[in-house]
């Protein structure tokens, strides 16, 4: 059995059911360390411009220790990051066969990355990036590969989450031999069951928003942040109307909050249109039903390192319509087949994009739900085991 040491900010609903897995696994010994406990906790997202509160178990079912650190737990700034005091101890006293760091944006993380190779731990490193968002400030672009090129040099392997990581750490010269596949994914297993539980009361979610169950629904579930741009799908929804008097025939749902809320509710009532909703923020075990109510679902963010939402929507078998700067469109987004990937901020073209998922929202939709099968936590535990094994020869 390896004992792995995993680092990671803090619990996150995305990654706890995966470590679930992991520390079920007979091979592995894992123990989760967190540089903060924010998040277990009401906390004030700026994003979503409210309190949250995660209604989903967070840190059941493995091993898991609070890093000591100084300064704030919350990371605002590089200047407010939390140092840890405490994870050279950690990792001599516990012996650790294996360190695996996820991302490198926190302070913790590279401390980690150097206490590991002090003491001759290998590392696993499992990030985001993806190359769409890089600097243009030529110093910037120096100081990037500089700090990477360093850093890189300090992982014995990299657990890549979709095609555009994957280029990305070969663009930084990564040999293929050290990149294993560990995709980036959501629990399919509880949001496929959570949809078919909710079928049943599908038309009564329907009838309580009195919508009409004869026309289509198109859902955008993300904060209403002009990194989003939710102003791009409502502009795109006017142009779905015959003659920009009559409301389109689909309904347009907005899940979430932000700080561009009161900005769409006010376009929205200029329209005149009674097809428009805005019902706030929906905490992970209501989103299942979300997914389930929708046709089509659109995320067409300015950036998105990967976009998980289209995961988790793809398990209730959607149509889905991404701009080109969403990290996932390339692994998961076939064009006219599952949905649709168009040139971020072009309206017109995110218009004629949802104008085909809604026309072809039953065989896309089906597609979506077999492609998804293939893009699951399984592979992850597969890839995390490829990876493991690598490092045992390495080593030896």
């Amino acid at each position: 059995m390896l004992s792995v040491a995993y680092f990671v900010s803090h619990p996150i609903q995305y990654q706890a059911p995966l470590l679930r897995l992991v520390a079920a696994d007979p091979e592995i010994d894992l123990k989760v360390f967190f540089y903060s406990d924010f998040s277990l906790k009401a906390y004030q997202d700026e994003g979503f411009g409210r309190l949250i509160a995660w209604d989903v178990p967070l840190t059941e079912g493995y091993d898991y220790y609070f890093l000591n650190c100084w300064g704030s737990k919350q990371w605002q700034s590089w200047l407010q990051q939390p140092i840890a005091t405490d994870i050279l101890k950690q990792l001599e006293q516990g012996k650790f066969d294996v360190v695996w760091v996820h991302g490198w944006s926190w302070l913790c993380s590279i401390q980690a990355v150097l206490a590991a190779n002090k003491l001759g731990i290998p590392v696993l490193l499992r990030g985001e990036s993806n190359g769409i968002s890089e600097p243009t400030n030529p110093l910037k672009k120096i100081a990037k590969r500089f700090f990477l090129n360093w850093l890189f040099e300090k992982i014995a392997g990299f657990l890549y989450i979709g095609t555009l990581n994957y280029q990305f750490y070969r663009n930084y010269g990564v040999e293929e031999k050290r990149l294993f596949r560990v995709p980036y994914a959501v629990d399919n297993e509880y949001f496929q069951k959570q949809v078919m539980l909710g079928l049943p009361h599908r038309q009564e979610l329907r009838k309580s928003l009195n919508l009409d169950p004869a026309r289509p629904i198109i859902l955008y579930a993300a904060k209403l942040i002009d990194v989003k741009r939710p102003q791009d799908l409502l502009a795109a929804y006017r142009l779905l109307s015959a003659d920009g008097v009559q409301e389109p025939e689909p309904y347009l749902l907005f899940v979430g909050d932000g700080i561009l809320r009161p900005t769409l509710e006010a376009e929205a009532k200029e329209t005149g249109w009674q097809s428009i909703r805005f019902l706030g923020f929906q905490n992970q075990s209501q989103m299942p039903a979300m997914y389930d109510l929708c046709d089509v679902f659109v995320l067409p963010s300015g950036f998105e390192p990967w976009g998980l939402a289209i995961n988790e929507v793809m398990n209730a078998g959607k149509a889905v319509v991404v701009s080109d700067q969403v990290g996932c469109a390339s692994d998961l987004v076939k064009d006219g087949q599952n949905g649709q990937i168009y040139p971020v901020g072009d309206i017109t073209a995110l218009a004629e994009a949802i104008r085909w998922a809604i026309a072809n929202r039953i065989s896309a939709g089906e597609i979506s739900l077999k492609k998804i099968q293939n893009w699951s936590y399984q592979e992850d535990l597969q890839g995390l085991k490829q990876a493991l094994n690598y490092l045992q020869v390495r080593v030896g």
